[in-house]
This record gives structure tokens, C-alpha cells and sequence, in this order.
């Protein structure tokens, strides 16, 4: 009796709640399905021409498009490949940079990577890309900014409903809207996994990095918890990811991660970024010029990963040391592009540590400087620096060994397993982790003779061929073939 009462009164209490649930999903399907058909036939307005011809809309999800990175230069190398292969599409960015005129944007390009598109390329410009700044989520980065993208994703998809949505700067979160609202075929350039286990084991072992602040690495249990946040959001990242029809990924560390995250196997690849390796190859050796004493530069935006401090205070210990040649004859030049308010005020820090370690005499900041002049500072350089940590890449590393300059990488990520590798069983440069490390090979290196130091650069040019525009365009374009069947 009491059980059959309790029944009835389970049934009374959320049998209704249950009804009202059902019916609530109902509707949402029945929403979602009224928006997909409602962007099918935008999609179908967009693709067709003026002529009445249906073109293939083409679009690239790259908020960031006039930052003058490598990912940046990863989009112009893609765009330019695939409007040497299909004229007849038709090509959008999808981009934050609202300060700028879309023809500021592509005269940029040229100017800091030396390409020109040979088609016109339209821009959807949007405004909510503050939501995937990191400033905006001081707790709970990842999922604030994954979450923000989505907004932004439905900004840009509301504005342009393409046929093929490649995502070339990581935001994940991106595309099940795109394949199952826009009904597009989606694919990734995954330049640096959102979350890696890498992070995982440095949250487990509770080490202090840029990304896990020491009061955390402290408490046990707060590490405990950012561990089951990081896992919980691993998995989602990895349900996301997985909707990607093509993956293409810049290294083989990033291959290890996204394989074991996102599980698509059958259709990931590694394509390797396009590097400008022939106009730094046009830097003849035997008549390299160096200035006064030697030179050391480093190239890279000015992001906290980067880990310019490491340079600097390696650099400054380098100073303290005695090598044959004086301090004043050493300069540390760090060139690299500024974002925003947050990379400016990064830099106005590093001119503080400089001064604090008393080496700003020694050390000069270029940013944002056009390629000329980064060309003209790579062929008198005698040293290239490059101090972050699971570097996902590294294509100012190839810049470098391009140009001739002796590299000194990051044990860790793509400089240790694609880049900084014997070739033919000969040293093409150089890798170190601690500050230690750093110093005591930037004085091996400069104690090396000269004949020694232009067989390592001659190792270091012959092995970076693979890194050429010409190889990315066919490697590109054989993995997105798939989106276009």
C-alpha cells in the first residue's frame, strides 16, 4: 500500500515536469531545424552570383587576421592556394579587426609576409570579438573564451553562410555550428591544441607555469579541482573537435595531441606551415654581414607563451659571463608583433625587466616592423632565440635557420621533433631549456670558430626545404580535396 502510494505520488510530482521537458525539447528541435533552413536559403543566396552561377563560398574563421603572425601567415598562404586552384569561388574572412579597412588588412599581409592575393577576398567584419579575449575571463580561461567563440561564430554565421567553413586559428567550439546549423563542410588548421595533456600533467604535478598560477600549484585542492574542470573540458573539446570533415595540424606534437584528443585519425594530417624560405635563402652566406661584435634576435608575438623573460635574463647572464667578447659589442634585438592593450603593456613589462637587470642598453624591442626590415636584421644576425615551451611550431625558428642564423630553440614541442633535427646526421642547431642552459650555449656558440659556425648554418639551410611555400600548397591542397567532393 504504501509503495503503490508512493508510486502515485512520483507520478503526480514529475510526470508532468516530464511532459513539460518533452515538449520544450520538441520545440527546441523544431527551432533549430527553422534556423537551419532559414541559413540554407542565405547559403544559397550567397553562392550565387551576380550572373545567376552558383560559386562555391569559401570562408575562413580567423578573428585575429591582421595580428602578423605565423597563423596569420597560414591564412594568406591558404587563400592564395586555393584561388590558384579555384578562381571561380567565391572568398570570405571572417575577422574582428574593425579598425581597419579590408584593404589595410591585405596591404599588411604584403608588407609583413611579402604576399598578394591574386583574387578578390571579401571581409565580414565582426564585433563581438571581444568575447574571446582572455582579459574577459580572469577564472575559467578556456571555457570562457570556447564559450565566447561560439557568439562570435553565430555573428559571422549570421552575416555569411558559406559551403566550406575552415577554422585556421583554433576555436573549435566553431564548428558543430557551422556543420549542423550552416550545414557546411567544415574543416581545421589546428595550429596549438586549446588544451593538451601536456596542460593536464602540468596541473597533476602541480607546476607553476603562465597558465597555472602558483596559489593554485600551493592547494591541493584547488589543483584537485582545476584537474576535474581541465578533464571535463578536454572532453568537450574533443566531442567538438571531432565534427571537423578535414583536420589538418602544424606539427607532429600537435598531431600526438589532437589524435589523442579528437580521435579522427582517418582524416587529420600534418601540413606543415608555409615558410618563406626562399627570400631568406637569397641572403647569400659567404658575404653575410655582420655588424660590429654579435647579434642575437628573437622573433615572436609578444604573447605570454613565448617566454621573452627567459631571453632576456638568459641574455643578461650571458652578459655577466666571460666571453671573449665585451658586453657592449652584444645586443639582444626582440621582434615581434603586438595584438592589443595586453601585448603592449607585455612589452612595457619586459623594458621594465631589462632595466631591472641593467642590460637595456644591450637590448632594443621592434614591433610590428615590416619584412624588409626583418629580412635585414636576419642576415646580420649571428644568433636566433626561441625560448617557449611546447612550441606548437615554430616558424620564426625556420626563419632563422632560412636565413642562415645559428638557432637557438626550446628543448620541447615541434623545434625538438620536426625542426631543430640532424640533417644527413649533421647538427643544424641548437636546443636548451633552463636559463642556465641558454647562456652556456650562446657562449658556446660564439666561441665556436667562424668556418664551424658556417657549416652549422649551411646544415640548417639545406634542411628546411620541407618548409617551403611550394610544399605547403601541395600538402594543403591535398587534404582539403575531401571538402570540395
Amino acid at each position: 500500500m504504501k509503495l503503490g502510494y508512493f508510486l502515485r505520488f512520483f507520478y503526480s510530482l514529475f510526470f508532468p515536469g516530464l511532459i513539460v521537458c518533452g515538449i520544450l525539447c520538441v520545440f527546441l528541435v523544431i527551432a533549430l531545424w527553422g534556423i537551419r533552413l532559414l541559413l540554407q536559403r542565405k547559403k544559397w543566396s550567397m553562392s550565387t552570383s551576380k550572373n545567376g552561377k552558383k560559386q562555391t563560398v569559401i570562408a575562413f574563421f580567423h578573428p585575429y587576421c591582421n595580428a602578423g603572425g605565423g597563423g596569420e601567415r597560414v591564412l594568406w598562404c591558404a587563400l592564395r592556394t586555393l584561388q590558384k586552384k579555384y578562381p571561380e569561388a567565391f572568398y570570405v574572412v571572417y575577422t574582428g579587426d574593425v579598425n581597419v579597412s579590408g584593404q589595410q588588412i591585405l596591404e599588411g599581409a604584403f608588407r609583413r609576409f611579402n604576399i598578394r592575393l591574386i583574387h578578390p577576398v571579401q571581409f565580414v567584419f565582426l564585433r563581438k570579438r571581444h568575447l574571446v579575449e582572455e582579459s574577459c575571463y580572469p577564472h575559467f580561461t578556456l571555457l570562457g573564451q570556447s564559450l565566447g567563440s561560439i557568439f562570435l561564430g553565430w555573428e559571422a554565421l549570421m552575416q555569411c553562410v558559406p559551403d566550406l567553413y575552415i577554422d585556421s586559428m583554433g576555436y573549435a567550439f566553431t564548428l558543430p555550428l557551422f556543420k549542423y546549423l550552416g550545414g557546411c563542410q567544415v574543416g581545421s588548421y589546428v595550429h596549438y591544441p586549446t588544451i593538451s595533456t601536456d596542460m593536464l600533467s602540468v596541473v597533476k604535478n602541480q607546476n607553476a607555469r603562465f597558465n597555472n598560477a602558483a596559489f593554485i600549484t600551493r592547494n591541493p585542492f584547488l589543483s584537485k579541482v582545476k584537474l576535474i574542470y581541465y578533464y571535463l573540458f578536454a572532453s568537450v573539446y574533443g566531442l567538438v573537435g571531432s565534427c571537423s570533415d578535414v583536420v589538418m595540424v602544424n606539427s607532429s606534437w600537435t598531431l600526438n595531441h589532437i589524435l589523442s584528443l579528437w580521435k579522427v585519425g582517418n582524416c587529420t594530417n600534418i601540413v606543415y606551415p608555409p615558410c618563406d624560405v626562399q627570400t631568406f635563402l637569397d641572403i647569400p652566406l659567404h658575404e653575410k654581414k655582420m655588424i660590429p661584435g654579435h647579434l642575437f634576435i628573437s622573433i615572436g608575438q609578444f604573447r605570454p607563451e613565448k617566454n621573452h623573460p627567459l631571453q632576456i635574463r638568459a641574455f643578461a647572464k650571458l652578459l655577466s659571463k666571460k666571453v671573449a667578447e665585451s658586453p657592449s659589442s652584444l645586443k639582444l634585438v626582440l621582434i615581434g608583433g603586438c595584438r592589443n592593450k595586453d601585448d603592449e603593456l607585455r612589452v612595457n613589462q619586459l623594458r621594465g625587466l631589462c632595466e631591472d637587470l641593467k642590460v637595456q642598453e644591450n637590448v632594443e624591442f621592434k614591433i610590428n616592423i615590416p619584412f624588409d626590415e626583418l629580412k635585414k636584421y636576419l642576415s646580420e644576425a649571428t644568433v636566433g632565440l626561441h625560448t617557449m615551451w611546447n612550441e606548437h611550431f615554430g616558424i620564426g625558428v625556420v626563419e632563422c635557420m632560412a636565413a642562415g642564423t645559428i638557432i637557438l630553440a626550446h628543448n620541447s614541442g615541434g623545434p625538438k621533433l620536426d625542426i631543430v633535427v640532424p640533417h644527413e646526421g649533421e647538427v643544424t642547431g641548437f636546443l636548451a631549456e633552463s636559463e642556465e642552459d641558454y647562456a652556456e650555449t650562446m657562449a658556446h656558440i660564439l666561441s665556436l670558430s667562424t668556418e664551424k659556425r658556417l657549416q652549422i648554418r649551411k646544415n640548417a639551410r639545406a634542411s628546411v626545404s620541407r618548409f617551403s611555400d611550394q610544399e605547403f600548397e601541395v600538402s594543403f591542397l591535398s587534404s582539403v580535396e575531401k571538402l570540395f567532393q
